[in-house]
């Protein structure tokens, strides 16, 4: 037996689109056993999702480590595997992300010829279909991806300033990633791509350096963020409502309809104000407080799930 700890990613970080994901301190669990009686793998959800999540080989945890079995032209041993997800499902924290990573290291975990690192990066985004959230959860830290002319995925992990925290506005509502796609159009002007371009090579100094002054201005976006504001009401006002609380900057979290603000101090304030500006637009929201962390997904000693947070 063992157990798989994966944390919730946030993308995009405003500019950064399909391009920056990071890695946060809000975990799912999961621990396989190897055997049962069922003859089929078998996996029980707790938590985030667990009346809407498959429970058998339709589970994206399943279906991941069944890839990596394939990859090695082999077939997965039964298994009876239990999911404790404190990652919302469908609110721009990567919940899929989180899915497929936990069922390749599980893999990882029982192939007889490990897999490489880049083995993992590969088909962690060939089943997600873009880089940004998979590479986050599978390095940890703020990790930069891109594509080459063959499709490659290149990575470069970054580390963040340690007083750099998060605060999270979750609302009760889901969006696909399929349908913020569909919501974005199909070409920018130049003015536009010079903008984003702009912005996502200020966003990244300033975490480098740990200059935070720029956020405010580095996190702004043309690209993605104002055609997914007619998804999320009350986008707009969350995102002012927290830099007046005193957040650094605020962005869309992935593809929405989650908001993050990075911030330094104030951090109940602001989440107080982003869960107030929610509500005036008549949606409930919860609040988290979080931050960056360097570790990406990891296998544990054995863990009594019951106390998984």
């Amino acid at each position: 037996m063992f157990c798989i700890r994966v944390p919730a990613t946030t993308a995009n970080l405003g500019p950064g689109f399909d391009t920056l994901g990071l890695a946060l301190e809000l975990y799912n669990y999961l621990e396989v056993k190897v055997g049962g009686s069922s003859g089929l793998p078998t996996i029980i959800v707790r938590g985030e999702g667990q009346e809407e999540l498959p429970n058998n080989e339709q589970n994206l945890i399943l279906k991941a480590l069944k890839r990596a079995f394939a990859h090695r032209a082999l077939t997965p041993p039964e298994l009876h595997c239990h999911l404790v997800n404190n990652i919302p499902i469908a609110r721009g924290l990567g919940s899929s992300a989180a899915a497929i990573v936990a069922g390749l290291l599980a893999a990882q975990e029982l192939l007889p010829v490990p897999l490489t690192q880049e083995e993992l990066l590969d088909l962690a985004c060939e089943l997600e279909g873009h880089p940004d959230n998979v590479s986050a959860a599978l390095l940890g830290g703020l990790v930069i991806s891109c594509r080459d002319s063959n499709g490659k995925s290149h990575f470069l992990k970054v580390h963040l300033p340690e007083s750099l925290k998060v605060v999270v506005a979750i609302p009760d509502f889901q969006i696909s990633t399929q349908e913020a796609r569909r919501v974005l159009p199909n070409s920018l002007t130049h003015h536009d791509a010079v903008f984003n371009v702009g912005r996502t090579a200020l966003l990244t100094a300033s975490l480098l350096t740990g200059d935070l002054s720029a956020l405010t201005l580095a996190l702004q976006d043309r690209l993605h963020q104002p055609y997914r504001s007619a998804l999320i009401p009350g986008m707009e006002e969350v995102f002012k409502a927290a830099r007046d609380a005193g957040a650094l900057g605020v962005a869309l979290s992935g593809a929405g309809p989650s908001i993050i603000a990075f911030a330094q101090d104030d951090l109940e304030a602001i989440g107080k104000a982003m869960e107030q500006a929610f509500r005036i637009k008549g949606i409930s929201a919860r609040v988290v407080i979080t931050m960056p962390t360097l570790n990406g997904a990891e296998v544990l000693p054995q863990l009594q799930l019951s106390s998984a947070s």
